[in-house]
């Protein structure tokens, strides 16, 4: 724990991530000409309002296991977080010259799933779809927690059971189509094999410094 202490310092680049979500505001709420990827299985995927639950437990899902991959291996975490920023920057240049949109139902009934599903419309346009954003941070920490070594049994059956309810919770609520969520694991898993294997972080127990080894 002494040496965790040192390496405090490294969480402070979570602080990229309200930056990148203030991007993602800029972008959402100034659509050009929108597209929409519709296939026929999106017209057969239902709506059910119970999937808002894992769609917004994404919020923590991604901070708690950003940190707990920084507790595990400091390594791990920075690997990770390039991973997430660099895919969400390539996502925004996206949305920048290929702008999509998804139609959302009309919300009908009373109950508390269906005032979470209102809430998440009202604060998230229904832009910048393609690739989600949702799927591609939450693929990451799936692939991330590959290279976390002595994991509790709970977090290596609860990261990629969560992590593929999230994924699927974006179609079942209907923020993205199919075209969006595979466009996004297919881009994590090309930088994750970039990052993973290509880069290797070396973080220093004497000072709180990081560098980056070809």
């Amino acid at each position: 724990m002494k040496n965790k202490k040192r390496e405090l310092p490294y969480l402070l680049f979570l602080l990229v991530m309200p930056i990148l979500g203030l991007v993602y505001k800029i972008l959402n709420d100034n659509p050009r000409d929108a597209v929409i990827l519709s296939t026929q299985v999106d017209g057969m995927i239902p709506f059910l309002p119970v999937f808002i639950v894992p769609y917004i437990i994404w919020y923590a899902f991604i901070f708690g296991y950003l940190v707990y991959f920084w507790y595990k291996d400091t390594g791990v975490y920075l690997k990770t977080l390039t991973l997430i920023v660099v895919g969400e920057l390539i996502c925004f240049l996206i949305y920048f010259f290929f702008q999509t949109t998804v139609p959302r139902p009309k919300l009908v009934g009373d109950g508390i799933l269906i005032d979470l599903v209102g809430m998440i419309y009202s604060h998230d346009q229904p832009y910048n779809a393609f690739p989600s954003i949702h799927v591609l941070t939450t693929f990451a920490i799936i692939l991330g927690s590959i290279s976390i070594r002595n994991k509790h049994m709970v977090h290596s059956i609860f990261i990629p059971v969560m992590g593929s309810l999230i994924i699927l919770s974006t179609l079942f609520v209907k923020q993205h189509y199919i075209l969006d969520m595979f466009a996004s694991m297919f881009l994590t898993s090309f930088i994750y094999g970039i990052v993973f294997e290509l880069i290797e972080f070396k973080v220093s127990k004497k000072q709180d410094t990081a560098y980056v080894k070809d």
